[in-house]
């Protein structure tokens, strides 16, 4: 599913103008965002947590040739669903 067809289905569920809703959609993601850009966590009460963590620096290695190579410390943003939502998917 794309942006595009969660603004459509917004939309027809609740008769609001594509291009409002596509507003609110876009503001909504912009926010979340912002929240992780800041470091902070977001929590949706039953929906899940995003949040960003911390890799640490690695020594990785190349497959195709074998050589070590060194992997440098980074963020990346995990998703830890919540409650109703491992009760709704199993």
């Amino acid at each position: 599913m794309r942006k595009r067809d969660i603004v459509l289905k917004i939309s027809q569920d609740t008769g609001i103008k594509q291009v409002v809703v596509k507003e609110i959609v876009q503001r909504t993601f912009d926010t979340i965002l912002g929240t992780l850009k800041e470091g902070k966590r977001i929590e949706l009460r039953n929906f899940g947590v995003f949040q960003i963590k911390r890799r640490k620096r690695r020594i990785g290695r190349n497959p195709k040739t074998g050589e070590v190579v060194p992997v440098p410390e980074r963020r990346v943003v995990t998703f830890k669903p919540g409650l109703e939502m491992k009760k709704y998917i199993h």
